[in-house]
């Protein structure tokens, strides 16, 4: 495993995380032989949210059995729209939401804690501001947003530098081979994949600044279970916000070319469009949610698999052939 500094994290951060946003967390089971399996991996980043239910709950429980709260990295989100779509990005809400964490996750602070969405009607100094009382009082290390633009991630840092203040230190847009062609959840997801995001790509490249990339597989759609010759299957395998998301022909067309180099290559499909995404010049990490402990060993071996710059163009459409 490859691990990671983070500014304002104190312990250094596997480049895949586990995300907890599956059975049995969301329903606040018991998933602790899974944990143990992927920890025992090396992965030592959690990701986990506010709004997965009782996600928190679980590994909250598992960490105080194992008693190794100390050694584990935990992300946590905060401020996602309620179930009417009202936004909720203000003081008291995050405040509420981070007690709320606290509690379940059994722990008093957050090593990352990142905005579920952002409001762009509040000014992104009293953001900034907001988030640095709470890094201050202990509560939270780094602190970043997920589904923010550059732009606003850009403004936010500004008002930082300009007042000598924490900025945003991560990002978690929707980023990997499949292009997000629609929002499959609602509530302002922010992509930086596919041709029309290449301007975001280029200022993280910039930057340097960590994209830790949620529905890096597609949510589904390179998990091996779908197959590009049976595009009509896939909704016996992804669901209608991954539909919606991701299946379109063009991504049905880079999952048959996933396919084509899985089987030069003697790896899976997730293997392929996994090292595509550590193939880029980006500081990429993953959130991936699995059920069986093998496929995160194989999401692992990709992160050393190298791949060509042909072979990473022929994958996303941007030449016709190797």
């Amino acid at each position: 495993m490859e691990y990671v500094e983070i500014p304002y994290v104190d312990k250094k951060i596997s480049r895949i995380l586990y995300g907890t946003a599956i059975s049995p967390f969301m329903e606040g089971g018991d998933g602790d032989d899974l944990l143990d399996a992927v920890y025992a991996m090396g992965i030592n980043t959690f990701d986990t949210a506010r709004v997965y239910n009782k996600a928190e709950k679980s590994l909250g429980n598992w960490m105080e059995k194992r008693g190794n709260r100390k050694e584990v990295v935990l992300l946590s989100k905060c401020a996602h729209p309620d179930v009417f779509g009202r936004k909720r990005v203000n003081e008291k809400e995050i405040r509420e939401d981070f007690a709320k964490s606290a509690d379940y996750l059994k722990t008093e602070y957050i090593d990352i804690y990142l905005l579920h969405r952002d409001d762009p009607e509040v000014e992104a100094g009293r953001i900034v501001e907001l988030l640095n009382a709470m890094h201050e009082e202990g509560k939270i290390g780094a602190f970043g947003g997920s589904n923010w633009t550059h732009q606003r991630i850009e403004e936010a840092n500004a008002y930082a530098r300009k007042h000598q203040l924490i900025p945003f230190a991560v990002s978690s847009p929707n980023f990997g081979l499949a292009d997000q062609v629609q929002d499959p959840w609602g509530g302002g997801c922010v992509t930086i994949s596919g041709p029309s995001h290449a301007d975001a790509r280029a200022w993280y490249q910039d930057t340097r600044m960590p994209v830790i990339a949620y529905s890096s597989l597609g949510h589904g759609l390179f998990s091996g279970r779908v197959k590009s010759s049976e595009p009509e299957k896939a909704k016996e395998v992804m669901d209608a916000p991954a539909m919606k998301g991701y299946g379109c022909p063009e991504n049905f067309e880079r999952l048959r070319r996933c396919e084509e180099l899985a089987a030069e290559k003697h790896c899976t499909v997730p293997e392929i469009a996994m090292a595509w995404i550590y193939n880029q010049n980006l500081n990429t990490f993953a959130v991936v949610s699995s059920s069986k402990a093998e496929r995160m060993q194989q999401n692992i071996d990709a992160m050393y698999r190298k791949l060509s710059e042909q072979e990473v163009q022929y994958l996303d459409l941007q030449r016709d052939t190797l």
